[in-house]
């Protein structure tokens, strides 16, 4: 499916549904049945110990230098052919290293976060942006370790913000005292817009990659920016946005309540929900994804 084939059915009523949108925010605590708002994203006290190592490893070794290595590398996607399910296959093995709210493995999340969003009666392309948003993690299918591949995501090429997860750990940095990285703008302009920002390496960028020519706009910037929660929670770096950043930013906020509160310990039945997804899923994408 192409993004800009506006006679396709998905972006049929895509304007109507936009006008309609504030009004259709989903309630987070009408998602979250497993316990309370309150308690996601608990890094002050984690429930698994693997989290605050993680992100001491990341934010040691996310350098500008390391990111663009790993696009040149990883964005050639010449490593392996196959099915979305063969895919799935993969990510049934994982367990996300930086997730303080879930152990389930990585296909049973994305089945809550897609059925949650079809529950609330939002677009089908939708619902498929949220059984792929993290298909990106089967970077660790090839070597990848978790901290290159899991968590917050921030930019590099410029100063660290005090609203990233741990930011303490940023001092370990190479580039925290660059003087070209270390300023407020870095490499980067004023109002510049996201996508020229290159953002630390990991799953969301290379989803986006794989799927930026079978999803419309709004859905390409869930997966895009999904782990951007610096921006799309804390309002940092609002100052290298431009004005599209600004109009996609609601989209972003709209999926992130399926995308962290839907976690909870019951896996969905698969059984069941087979028969819908194969089918959606050959409504959009190849019968193949190059990764």
């Amino acid at each position: 499916m192409s993004t800009t084939n506006t006679n396709n059915t998905p972006l049929a009523s895509l304007d109507e549904w936009e006008d309609d949108l504030l009004r259709r925010y989903p309630d987070p605590e009408t998602i979250a049945t497993s316990k309370t708002t309150d308690e996601y994203r608990n890094y002050e006290d984690p429930q698994r110990d693997t989290v605050k190592e993680f992100y001491r490893l990341n934010h040691t070794l996310q350098t500008h230098d390391f990111v663009m290595k790993k696009r040149a590398d990883f964005l050639k996607f010449n490593r392996k052919e196959m099915t979305v399910w063969n895919a799935f296959d993969f990510l049934n093995q994982l367990v996300d290293d930086s997730d303080p709210d879930t152990d389930l493995d990585q296909f049973q999340h994305l089945l809550q976060t897609s059925e949650a969003i079809r529950r609330d009666g939002h677009p089908d392309w939708m619902v498929l942006t949220g059984l792929m948003h993290d298909m990106g993690k089967v970077l660790c299918l090839f070597g990848e370790p978790q901290w290159a591949v899991v968590g917050d995501t921030f930019p590099v090429g410029c100063a660290y913000s005090d609203k990233i997860v741990y930011p303490e750990f940023f001092k370990s940095n190479p580039d925290y005292d660059n003087p070209t990285y270390s300023t407020k703008l870095g490499l980067y302009e004023a109002g510049c817009g996201l996508r020229n920002v290159t953002m630390s390496w990991g799953h969301d960028e290379y989803i986006y990659q794989i799927m930026k020519e079978h999803l419309p706009e709004e859905g390409l910037y869930m997966l895009r920016y999904h782990s951007f929660y610096a921006w799309h929670r804390e309002g940092a770096y609002e100052y290298l946005t431009d004005d599209h950043d600004k109009k996609m930013l609601k989209w972003v906020k709209l999926f992130n309540p399926y995308d962290l509160y839907s976690k909870n310990p019951e896996p969905p039945d698969w059984t069941k929900l087979r028969p819908y997804y194969e089918t959606l899923v050959s409504s959009y994408l190849p019968e193949t994804l190059r990764f």
